[in-house]
């Protein structure tokens, strides 16, 4: 299974603290854990929201708003998408990992989509077609 690990945004996150050596180095150590181990299929930091915008959907319109933005619990500030075996095996490697930020900070790690969760709304063309997205995209075949 594959599950994306959430790193929520702190108050320093989101005013651009940058992390120390310290912690960049524990980081790396690590990401570095997870790619020998297999489990580390991509992974970043984001910038703080003051540098993003929030596209909003209604119908056929769509608002454009900038960042930064007010609810700072709710905000990312990095990410990694791991495959593991299960979700104890992710609450496993979380347990070990360095606290992302100073002081108190929170990991959130939520499942990612399959194609059989999906059932007969992924029909065969639409499973042709996300077979052959993932392979230009490098992830080969069937996704996992």
């Amino acid at each position: 299974m594959r599950v994306m690990v959430i790193v929520k945004a702190s108050k320093d996150s989101e005013a651009g603290v940058m992390p120390s050596e310290q912690l960049l180095a524990e980081m790396g150590n690590f990401n570095e854990e997870l790619v020998k181990a297999g489990v580390m299929l991509a992974g970043e930091g984001l910038h703080p929201s003051a540098k993003g915008v929030r596209v909003r959907f209604c119908g056929s319109q769509r608002t454009v708003t900038d960042g930064p933005f007010a609810e700072t619990k709710e905000l990312i500030a990095g990410f990694w998408i791991w495959r593991v075996a299960s979700m104890q095996e992710a609450i496993e490697w979380a347990r070990r990992c360095p606290n992302p930020m100073e002081g108190e900070s929170e990991i959130e790690i939520r499942p990612v989509f399959e194609a059989e969760d999906f059932g007969e709304a992924l029909t065969p063309q639409l499973r042709e077609q996300e077979e052959r997205l993932r392979t230009q995209l490098g992830q080969g075949g069937a996704p996992q």
